[in-house]
């Protein structure tokens, strides 16, 4: 019988770089979340749709049954579709009661996008707050303020092989947003390549801001949408990098950050 391949170390790998709704439907960029290993754990960020697929495709393929636990930073469907799947596989199907699910209240309460059912099967259930602290075995994260988004929304900051990472989630731009993020790296959800007022993400413009004055040793841009796209990542990402003198990388789906 083969040996598995595995991920050596601790790692972050993007199964999914799509934002917004059309190229989450169209598929034109995967939508299946951030794997996380850090201290020992294994933790899906913002299970979307495909994200049990993107998984076992990837390659070394990643063990759903080896979560500890799944984090969502909000509850639109293009960051917690796959969560009651996810949770299925953490599980192996309800036989093993393990894991804990991080989320929003919002997103078990009124409308819930997390199943009482499947909430039954893992050890823990723990409703996010802003600026609190959370541990999954030895390793912790914080989260942000909350962002300005129309779901409850909160951005997350944790250690990845003695550097600090910050995911800044979808958001709006506002004033004190960048007091929680300075980090050595920084993913940056980036919807739209120019300034939308009337709507609650981030754009490029935006974001070459908060990175001037952050000054994070690396920034990666992700969760595009269509216009994003049209702009060429990859391209926004090389300018950026010239403009600022700080790398900037654009984010593609299987993209591991070690």
């Amino acid at each position: 019988m083969a040996e598995r391949k595995v991920i050596q170390g601790d790692f972050l790998k993007f199964l999914g770089t799509a934002g917004a709704r059309f190229v989450m439907i169209k598929q034109l960029r995967r939508s299946g979340g951030i794997w996380l290993r850090a201290q020992g754990a294994n933790i899906i960020i913002d299970p979307g749709p495909g994200s049990l697929v993107r998984c076992l495709a990837s390659r070394p393929k990643l063990e759903p049954s080896e979560l500890n636990a799944i984090i969502l930073t909000h509850r639109h469907i293009d960051h917690c579709n796959d969560v009651n799947v996810m949770i299925e596989a953490m599980t192996e199907g309800g036989f093993k009661k393990r894991g804990i699910v991080f989320c929003p209240a919002d997103a078990v309460k009124g409308d819930p996008v997390i199943f009482k059912y499947a909430r039954g099967y893992v050890e823990k259930t723990v409703m996010l707050k802003e600026r609190c602290d959370y541990r999954v075995g030895d390793f912790t994260f914080r989260t942000s303020m909350r962002h300005i988004h129309p779901a409850e929304t909160y951005g997350l900051k944790f250690d990845l092989n003695g550097r600090s990472v910050g995911l800044m989630t979808d958001t709006k731009a506002f004033k004190g947003l960048k007091t929680f993020y300075k980090v050595h790296t920084l993913i940056m959800s980036v919807v739209f390549p120019e300034r939308r007022p009337a709507i609650d993400h981030l754009s490029l413009e935006e974001a070459q801001e908060l990175i001037k004055e952050l000054k994070p040793r690396q920034a990666v841009l992700t969760h595009f949408g269509m216009r994003m796209l049209a702009a060429d990542p990859a391209a926004q990402a090389r300018r950026l990098t010239q403009a600022l003198g700080i790398e900037v990388i654009a984010a593609t789906d299987g993209l591991t950050i070690t």
